[in-house]
């Protein structure tokens, strides 16, 4: 039980060493009963925009009308991202641990009257597995949650990451307190060297290594020193760091702290794209709290040790992310990508030595400070220690965000946490890594998800982003899109870029129109190496691995494209043709009256047929008919 009374250390009140945090911790613990009844409303950008914040002020509004005694009145703590973005609006009703999925306003009532004042669950807003029918009480007994590991992830949906409190509750700042209080910059990167941390953000380059080599660079030139963190997340389909920062900013705050402590920095930035304001709000509140407890600014916990940060807001070019793109915006100039003659840990910003980690990196570190470097490497495989989030999304059933040991074979992810492919059969391809990476086809679905297993088949791990793909995707028409996406954001710098990918694009576009030949393919193999070779940056360089990767394995469906002028997955509009099942068309001329161009006829109560030479091919007609009479061939 908590004691009574307990004064917790104001918000003014500056900490000066291990000890006063750990008192600070304790005190709010202390504070705190662990009985008392609590709302957790998820508050991360999906639910957002599915209405939480709505879902939160109607079950305020609900337990204000209830007449609750004020002293038994539940709290309401709105958090960042659960993961389970498919499923939201999310809500956990501790200490009883329900978790409801689906949350509207409506429900409001409903969950404050039989939850909170019952003490039941509200049947019909719990979880049921699509697999066996069963309905599930609590989040820790959902596969999705219960097959994942998650450390990085793990005080995210559970605390607010507005209130520095929360944080030190459970555990925050304890890994700098240490690194400060207790070890030696060297100590620090030793351990993270030891720990085989790599790089989140795409390369996979040893963050110990990179640590090391700053410090090299730092003997011969001398200070000033930067650590950056790059949230410049672009991918298609990538929310891994929004998600941290939304999440639990102060756990990359303090991983930035600790490395900024290992080579001696005074100054560091966070990268941060402009679309991302919840992030950006977070991570500022985060930094004014810290300095107002003494964890960042001069002197932090009395050691000595002086650093501070500030945010610069990404103007949403993708090539930022690139290293050398990136220290260029932040310097104030266009955020172009120059050659890497020399690496950025020796010339970073302005010319210094700079050590750059993306956003999940740097929330390891505090993982690996305080719990150790021998306990961090045991989780993974040999050369991919640590775990990796993952943002899964596409022809998936379980869509969001999931946190796995590197190591785990892709199918446990898809298959098992999530939920298989919509519809039930087996995925068709596996995205990873995004425009940079490549398409793993299920025939590989056994492939261990570590940097080395998928740099061999042909991808790459990228900062994250897994896009699951079925047979109604169409790899031409993948190989098009992400062409178009890099066409679009690429600097055109470089020749290879700037030239190649729009042909490699219009080589595409030939496919997908039918008059694509078989010495095209040949020039796409031929444009990609040249890509790869004379690229300014990875933007290029790695521009051809969706295509090479369809290329090698399904190839059966570019030539399908080439020969049979058909596409197989039904997706390239000259190439396909709709018609009408007459024994499954009931006549209910639903499809005839929302085409756009009048050409489905037939009488009521009887099957209808197609003008093919009309159809604009806008498929509105198949997603219209209920009976699924509508085929596309």
């Amino acid at each position: 039980m908590p004691k009574e009374n307990v004064a917790i250390k104001s918000e003014n009140w500056r900490l000066n060493s291990h000890k006063d945090l750990n008192d600070l911790q304790k005190d709010i613990i202390e504070s705190r009963d662990p009985n008392r009844l609590e709302v957790v409303v998820c508050h991360g950008t999906g639910c957002i925009a599915n209405g939480s914040p709505k879902v939160s002020s109607a079950i305020r509004e609900s337990l204000l009308g209830a007449g609750i005694n004020v002293k038994l009145m539940p709290g309401i703590k709105t958090t960042g991202c659960h993961g389970f973005c498919s499923r939201g609006p999310l809500v956990i009703v501790r200490p009883h641990g329900f978790f409801y999925q689906r949350v509207t306003p409506k429900d409001a009532e409903e969950i404050v009257k039989k939850t909170l004042m019952e003490k039941q669950p509200v049947e019909r807003l719990l979880y049921k597995n699509p697999k066996t029918g069963k309905t599930i009480l609590t989040e820790k007994e959902i596969p999705f949650y219960s097959l994942q590991e998650r450390i990085v992830l793990h005080n995210i949906g559970k605390v607010d990451p507005t209130d520095i409190k929360d944080s030190i509750a459970s555990g925050g700042y304890q890994a700098l307190a240490k690194a400060l209080c207790s070890m030696s910059p060297e100590q620090v990167v030793k351990e993270v060297e030891k720990s085989g941390l790599r790089g989140r953000g795409g390369a996979g380059f040893p963050t110990g290594r990179k640590w090391r080599s700053a410090l090299k660079a730092i003997e011969k030139k001398g200070y000033p020193a930067y650590v950056v963190v790059n949230g410049d997340e672009g991918d298609p389909g990538a929310f891994m760091d929004r998600t941290i920062m939304e999440g639990d900013p102060h756990a990359v705050l303090e991983g930035l702290i600790i490395g900024a402590y290992a080579i001696g920095a005074k100054q560091g930035y966070l990268y941060v794209r402009a679309e991302y304001p919840l992030a950006i709000k977070h991570l500022e509140i985060a930094m004014e709290q810290a300095r107002e407890y003494g964890l960042l600014g001069e002197n932090i916990l009395n050691t000595g040790f002086s650093f501070d940060a500030r945010i610069n807001r990404g103007a949403g070019a993708f090539v930022c992310g690139e290293s050398t793109a990136l220290f260029t915006s932040i310097e104030g100039k266009a955020g172009n990508p120059r050659p890497k003659y020399v690496r950025s840990v020796e010339e970073g910003l302005w010319g210094k030595p700079t050590v750059l980690n993306n956003v999940e990196t740097w929330a390891n570190i505090p993982l690996v400070i305080e719990k150790g470097a021998d306990w961090y490497s045991k989780i993974g495989v040999p050369k991919s220690t640590g775990t990796k989030v993952f943002s899964l999304v596409g022809k998936v059933n379980n869509v969001g965000l999931v946190e796995v040991p590197m190591g785990i074979p892709l199918v446990k992810i898809i298959e098992d946490i999530g939920g298989g492919v919509i519809g039930g059969e087996n995925f068709k391809a596996v995205q990873t890594g995004g425009p940079s990476g490549g398409c793993i086809p299920y025939s590989l679905k056994d492939t261990p998800v570590d940097f080395d297993s998928l740099t061999k088949v042909g991808s790459m791990m990228g900062s994250g982003g897994m896009i699951v793909m079925d047979k109604h995707d169409c790899v031409v028409d993948i190989g098009r899109y992400f062409l178009r996406f890099l066409e679009e954001e690429s600097c055109g710098k470089c020749i290879p870029c700037r030239l190649g990918l729009i042909r490699m694009r219009k080589i595409l576009d030939g496919f997908s129109s039918g008059t694509g030949t078989k010495q095209d393919i040949d020039d796409l193999i031929s444009l990609s190496q040249a890509l790869q070779d004379g690229a300014l940056c990875a933007l290029g360089s790695s521009a051809p691995n969706p295509i090479l990767t369809t290329l090698k394995y399904f190839n059966n469906e570019y030539l399908s494209h080439i020969e049979n002028h058909k596409c197989p997955a039904g997706v390239c509009k000259e190439l396909i043709t709709y018609s009408i099942n007459a024994d499954k068309c009931t006549g209910c001329r639903s499809c005839a009256r929302q085409c756009p161009k009048q050409c489905i006829s037939g009488d009521k109560k009887k099957p209808h047929v197609i003008n093919t030479e009309n159809c604009i091919r806008c498929g509105i007609c198949m997603e219209t008919c209920k009976f699924e009479a509508v085929i596309v061939s």
